[in-house]
């Protein structure tokens, strides 16, 4: 690992999007927690839907005039809010396609990082396809929160998971930014060509060792604050399946996945591996585009 010096900027400014919903309150614990950490202000932004809740579906069914549609869900945001000890501002908006708006917010706003919930919390199925937050993560040049735990204490065990392409530099570096002093761990999973061939268990071949160093070296050319202690996990298998399965086992609070910002190749990500994190990794998910 090299000594030199990356940014120490923390967050001054978190941008939470919510939809008011019981299942964003995990997001908005978290939010919370993270701005008093880092000494940072919060913007709560809601998108109206007048079918988040009661009172709002009622004030729609009683020809509620835009105004009073606005002012139920600035109370409703205003009353979720409460224990929130952080500097925080409230936002209501309205639009046609949440992402847009909630994109263009996180861009007026300067939010140095946008905190979300996940869609569904379905045992199985698709829960982020088609969702506000896919698109989110697709769009937003922000980096990306996506919360499912309960935010009982800061995230003390922290995986940037790694194929070693150019973007990994990107999720190791905010998680070095973001948590200074915290261990990191830096995870590849790598399939062994015709392993699948191996006639017995015990005679598959071990972890390549040329995936160990290729980490190693991916660790060295990443500049990083020299009190920043990294530790490498790789593992063989497809990462779909081996991160969540690890995750699992170790207890891991956040996982960061550094995305590379190329045209087209996010979404192109999000279609396959990346999306497929997004939805069986059982912790916290932290999504960082590179330059």
């Amino acid at each position: 690992m090299t000594n030199d010096q990356t940014s120490t900027a923390i967050p001054k400014r978190l941008m939470l999007a919510t939809d008011l919903s019981a299942r964003c309150d995990r997001a908005l614990d978290r939010a919370g927690l993270l701005a008093e950490s880092w000494g940072a202000e919060l913007v709560a932004v809601n998108v109206l839907d007048v079918a988040n809740t009661p009172d709002q579906i009622l004030a729609w069914a009683g020809r509620a005039s835009e105004r009073e549609m606005r002012e139920i869900a600035l109370h409703e945001l205003r009353r979720n809010t409460q224990g929130v000890k952080a500097p925080i501002t409230l936002r209501v908006e309205r639009g046609d396609e949440p992402a847009d708006v909630l994109c263009n917010v996180a861009d007026e706003v300067q939010a140095d990082l946008v905190v979300s919930s996940v869609a569904r919390s379905e045992v199985l199925g698709r829960f982020l396809l088609g969702s506000t937050v896919e698109q989110l993560a697709r769009r937003l040049t922000q980096p990306l929160l996506i919360v499912r735990q309960r935010a009982r204490q800061p995230y003390r065990r922290i995986v940037v998971a790694t194929d070693l392409s150019a973007g990994a530099h990107a999720g190791l570096q905010a998680a070095a930014r973001l948590f200074p002093g915290q261990p990191l761990q830096l995870y590849h999973a790598h399939d062994v060509p015709l392993a699948g061939l191996a006639g017995r268990a015990d005679e598959a071949p071990p972890v390549s060792r040329t995936a160990q160093q290729a980490c190693e070296a991916l660790l060295a050319e990443t500049p990083l604050p020299p009190s920043t202690a990294v530790s490498i996990q790789c593992e063989r298998g497809a990462v779909a399946s081996t991160l969540p399965s690890y995750v699992r086992t170790h207890d891991v609070d956040l996982v960061v996945l550094g995305i590379q910002a190329r045209a087209g190749l996010l979404g192109a990500l999000l279609g396959s591996t990346a999306l497929r994190l997004l939805q069986w990794l059982p912790s916290d998910v932290l999504l960082v585009r590179s330059d």
